[in-house]
């Protein structure tokens, strides 16, 4: 079976270079690390959770490694994997954002471990707000497949609908992006209310204008794929 996404140097340098400077980093964490160190903060960037030095060192990496596999693999399982030639290029940058994302992310947390004043509670709704905008301008270019995008039942259905819904998602997921990196800048309580918002324009936005399209292609009405 040949590979769908087709990787090679240039495509997964990126992703294989973040992994090891991860296990390399998180080496150095191990031998510097206490017993204990924060691995969960709550809302407003207060750590309320702790974990020994080996999971706090070791996890994220570990993670990055398996998200890069699951990259790797999973279009070899996806029924729709000949619709990932058409947006590869989208598809690897995808993946060097998501482990780019987990590499910054372990620096923060690694820092505050060792007993560095991170301020966890700033630079993580930064990070999660620029993950979403950055994502949403990839959106548009992600063709129909079983694994990334926004998948209902209603954009599986019909490539007019999945197109429609994406060029809609771009917009809605840098908003939300937007949105979240914003509650930097509010009390906790506007963190809350502004999270809620951001979250929910995607997870009821999207699925509800999918199904519109749904319902109006059933109607007769047609649907332009563009």
């Amino acid at each position: 079976m040949s590979n769908p996404i087709k990787p090679s140097f240039k495509t997964e340098w990126c992703s294989i270079s973040l992994i090891i400077l991860s296990f390399a980093l998180g080496l150095y964490f191990y031998q510097h690390f206490p017993a204990q160190v924060p691995t969960h903060w709550n809302i407003q960037g207060q750590a309320d959770g702790y974990s020994s030095a080996a999971f706090g060192a070791f996890l994220l990496p570990v993670m990055m490694a398996a998200m890069y596999l699951m990259f790797v693999f999973i279009p070899y399982f996806d029924p729709k994997r000949e619709q990932y030639a058409s947006f590869a290029p989208t598809y690897h940058h995808f993946k060097d954002l998501m482990l780019a994302f987990l590499y910054v992310l372990f620096v923060l947390t690694g820092l505050s471990g060792l007993g560095y004043r991170i301020d966890i509670g700033f630079w993580v709704p930064l990070l999660i707000g620029g993950l979403f905008v950055m994502i949403g301008a990839m959106m548009e270019k992600v063709k129909m497949n079983w694994f990334m995008g926004i998948r209902t039942p209603w954009t599986m259905s019909s490539e007019a609908i999945w197109n429609k819904t994406h060029k809609l998602s771009s917009k809605i997921l840098m908003l939300s992006g937007i949105l979240i990196a914003a509650t930097v800048l509010v009390p906790p309580v506007g963190k809350i209310v502004l999270f809620l918002v951001a979250i929910a324009l995607v997870i009821i936005t999207l699925p509800l204008y999918s199904y519109i399209l749904f319902w109006r292609e059933e109607k007769g009405k047609k649907i332009s794929k563009k």
